[in-house]
């Protein structure tokens, strides 16, 4: 089973990511409430990620969605 993230706000579809890197996001960003489906990326979360060895292809996937703004919220679905 792979994990569809999409940009919150546009409903933009970044691309699919391993059961493993989402285990990793969900661990290390913080979550508003257990029902929580959506995370605030911005550079720091990425590097932090990669150092916590989150795969290239996550870390590529991010880096392209996060661009030049300050930040975006990612929100998730199985697929």
């Amino acid at each position: 089973m792979s994990i569809r993230l999409s940009e919150k706000d546009s409903g933009r579809t970044l691309g699919s990511i391993s059961q493993e890197d989402f285990q990793l996001l969900v661990d290390h960003m913080e979550e508003e409430s257990s029902k929580d489906q959506d995370y605030y990326v911005e550079h720091t979360a990425i590097d932090a990620l990669e150092s916590l060895g989150a795969s290239a292809g996550f870390v590529a996937l991010l880096r392209t969605a996060v661009g030049e703004s300050d930040g975006i919220d990612v929100v998730w679905a199985e697929e």
